[in-house]
């Protein structure tokens, strides 16, 4: 079957999209990546959307219009994937989160994703499946990460013990037991916290909106690390919580790298500033790992935008010896668009009535079919 799969993420940088070729059932799958693109939002669209992420009053008849307007990019970045391929009879759309709370006890959490899969569907004539955190959640789930059984299903060893590690703009990740020794249940996984997200915005404050990422890492590269502030930082009542657990912008966002940069007793340099946060990165990567997982893994392979930034894989290779430390296109998995596969994959679990989410991993009571299905009328 010919799947799209569309997100973006928290780092709100654009709509990674996929044209996949997916053949199997259930686990049992092979997925061919056809197509993959970046198409960045309208400027304008992404500035309201980092407003309302950040908490800028709405109000509903605004909500409905910033709903239909991120489902036509996304509808648009639908089409465009498609251009001289194969057409896809099944879209599988993440949409674009602007709040998410964890589950609380005795209080379930709640997420909403905007970009409407009904509209998509309607726009690309295609059958679209979307919402897919929802009902992990109902079930008392964290909605998240929901990648882990793509890793299960692409990215297991058949003898060494494996992490799949994301770096977005919030980070997870996927223990993977041999394959040989494993059983289901024994595979984790939880959110690790800030990966590029406080980078991020670090840099787009210091250059006033000219730069939003640290390419390559290579401004981080050329300062040196505050170890203080990072052991202070990892204070932080979210790294101390046992998995499952999640988060997103609505703790680690502006007002948190305003208290971050509070927190230094000396003057830094912004290339100091960006080591640091860098440093935060890698060292709440290595130390949820030494806490949570019930064995190291011999080896780490990283995905998203992160897995590009030659000096947070350097770092995170020193935090997390003697694991090594690779890509997951090493191993055979684009990862610029790992999550964008995930979410076609996702689709295509969903409409074969499979369960597309790891209790064990999300919290929830039950592993259930994910997403909400729009047929084309």
């Amino acid at each position: 079957m010919i799947v799209v799969g569309l997100i973006s993420g928290t780092s709100i940088d654009g709509i990674d999209a996929v044209l996949t070729e997916i053949t199997g059932d259930d686990l049992d799958i092979e997925v061919k990546l056809l197509a993959g693109e970046t198409y960045p939002y309208p400027e304008q669209l992404r500035s309201h959307i980092l407003g309302v992420c950040g908490g800028d009053c709405i109000s509903m008849e605004n909500l409905a219009e910033l709903d239909d307007a991120i489902a036509q990019q996304f509808a648009i970045a639908a089409n465009d994937i498609q251009k001289n391929q194969t057409p896809a009879t099944l879209i599988g759309s993440h949409g674009q989160t602007v709040f998410h709370r964890p589950p609380k006890e005795n209080a379930i959490g709640y997420t909403l994703q905007l970009g409407r899969g009904d509209l998509i569907a309607q726009m690309t004539k295609t059958q679209t499946v979307s919402n897919f955190r929802v009902a992990d959640i109902a079930a008392g789930g964290h909605g998240a990460p929901l990648v882990s059984r793509l890793d299960l299903a692409l990215l297991s060893h058949p003898k060494e013990y494996r992490c799949i590690q994301n770096l977005g703009g919030i980070g997870n990740v996927t223990y993977l037991p041999p394959r040989l020794l494993q059983r289901e249940n024994e595979i984790v996984g939880w959110d690790t916290g800030p990966a590029n997200v406080l980078i991020d915005l670090a840099v787009t404050r210091f250059t006033d909106g000219r730069d939003t990422y640290d390419r390559n890492g290579e401004w981080a590269a050329k300062g040196i690390p505050h170890h203080k502030l990072v052991e202070r930082w990892l204070q932080q009542d979210f790294f101390h919580l046992l998995p499952p657990k999640s988060t997103g912008r609505e703790l680690f966002g502006e007002e948190y790298l305003t208290c971050c940069f509070a927190d230094a007793e000396e003057e830094l340099s912004q290339e100091d500033w960006l080591a640091t946060l860098t440093e935060l990165t890698a060292a709440s990567v290595a130390r949820s790992y030494r806490d949570f997982l019930p064995h190291f893994p011999a080896e780490v392979l990283l995905g998203g935008g992160g897995s590009r930034n030659a000096y947070l894989k350097k770092r995170l290779s020193q935090h997390l010896a003697p694991a090594t430390v690779l890509t997951v296109d090493e191993v055979g998995v684009n990862s610029d668009f790992k999550e964008a596969i995930a979410f076609a994959l996702l689709a295509y679990w969903r409409i074969g009535n499979h369960p597309g989410n790891l209790p064990q991993v999300t919290g929830a009571r039950q592993s259930l079919p994910l997403g909400d299905i729009h047929p084309v009328f």
